[in-house]
């Protein structure tokens, strides 16, 4: 019997999840169907409900329920109780739902990729919502000797950057109080999708540095064009994408896929459009 997975999100017609997973599926011999499902914005719970009703295994969560996906879950993996969102759920055989979250674990393995060493690197990320939160434990875990996290309302980074201090070296502020140099700049805000660019000095990368954005496109974000300009190496969020998909589906199924040739594809269809 074919078990049943989706993404849930509004909009979701735009996702690249059905086409990542089903890669995955055929590589590891799983029997799945995996689908993208608009949930309604007032009752993601009830879509939830009726898709765990209709013989649903576990979903993917994107914008904009993963707080509520946090809300409604009978437990919680530690990354994702931290995190305070949920972007996978599984349906245990008690019928009792799962939340875990694997943004953060799809960066780090995405940086790895690229040849990005975190250890003993001095780390700037920009912004402080829900996108942000999801990778600093990862980040911290990886052992770099700092992490300033900088946003347009500096208390909000301020307050979020307290809720990580204990998992190591972190600070939150202001974006007038960004004094680089850093070895790696991670984009969490929104402002990619706008075409704007946080105010931010020229001197922000060290010699070598990396800059990511967890944006992705056929084109390079306004970001990571900025910062290729300075010398930084730009990479764009497609691999996280990709890498966080393949986590899910080993909660899911306890296999990991292997992802090069997956991300290669989707590469290629981005840029055939």
């Amino acid at each position: 019997m074919t078990d049943r997975y989706c993404v849930f999100g509004n909009p979701i017609a735009h996702s690249k999840s059905p086409m990542i997973h089903a890669a995955f599926a055929e590589q590891t011999g799983e029997d799945i169907d995996y689908t993208a499902m608009e949930a309604p914005l007032d009752d993601f719970a009830g879509a939830w409900r009726r898709f765990i009703a209709a013989g649903g295994r576990g979903a993917n969560v994107t914008v904009p329920f993963k707080e509520q996906a946090f809300t409604l879950c009978d437990t919680l993996s530690e990354r994702a109780r931290r995190a305070g969102a949920v972007n996978t759920l599984v349906v245990g055989g008690d019928g009792h739902t799962h939340g875990d979250t694997t943004d953060g674990v799809g960066l780090v393995r995405d940086l790895e990729h690229h040849g990005v060493d975190l250890t003993g690197a001095r780390i700037l990320v920009l912004g402080a919502g829900g996108a942000v939160r999801g990778v600093l434990e990862p980040l911290l875990a990886a052992g770099p000797v700092s992490i300033l996290v900088a946003n347009r309302t500096g208390s909000k980074a301020e307050a979020l950057a307290a809720d990580f201090k204990a998992l190591g070296v972190i600070q939150g502020g202001g974006f007038e109080a960004v004094t680089g140099p850093f070895d790696l700049v991670v984009n969490g805000t929104s402002a990619s999708l706008s075409g704007d660019l946080p105010p931010l000095p020229d001197d922000l990368f060290a010699e070598g540095a990396t800059a990511y954005d967890m944006m992705y496109g056929a084109e390079p974000t306004v970001f990571l064009r900025w910062a290729g300009g300075l010398g930084a190496l730009p990479i764009d969020g497609l691999g996280m994408l990709v890498e966080q998909a393949a986590e899910s589906f080993l909660l899911w199924r306890g296999k990991r896929p292997l992802t090069a040739a997956v991300r290669e594809r989707l590469r290629r269809v981005l840029q055939t459009k």
